[in-house]
């Protein structure tokens, strides 16, 4: 008579812990290598934003601020919206309301 022992055998664990140390060996290298991307994307969204902020100041005011200190003293950004996730401020020119990313990018 057999028994129906329900439960997994120690080669059938050693086969599923193998399968997933292969596959995070494939897809850790991967995830690093996109972080410099991902936070490149992060400034120009961040400056796409500032950008409209800047304008939307323009239209209100009738001229562009001085600096985007007076974006934020206005509440149209916050303090954290003038700096990009690697942590250098954005570029501001106020002569034509423009607004870039640090030449590090």
């Amino acid at each position: 008579m057999l028994k129906n022992n329900k439960g997994f055998t120690l080669i059938e664990m050693l086969i599923v812990l193998t399968i997933i140390s292969v596959l995070i060996i494939l897809i850790v290298p991967n995830l690093t290598t996109k972080s410099d991307n991902i936070h490149g994307t992060g400034c120009e969204a961040l400056v796409s934003v500032v950008e409209s902020q800047v304008a939307l100041y323009h239209l209100e005011k009738g001229s562009y601020p001085a600096d985007l200190d007076a974006l934020a003293q206005d509440d149209y950004i916050t303090h954290d919206q003038k700096t990009c996730s690697n942590g250098e401020d954005l570029v501001y020119a106020p002569l034509g309301g423009s607004v870039s990313i640090p030449s590090g990018n």
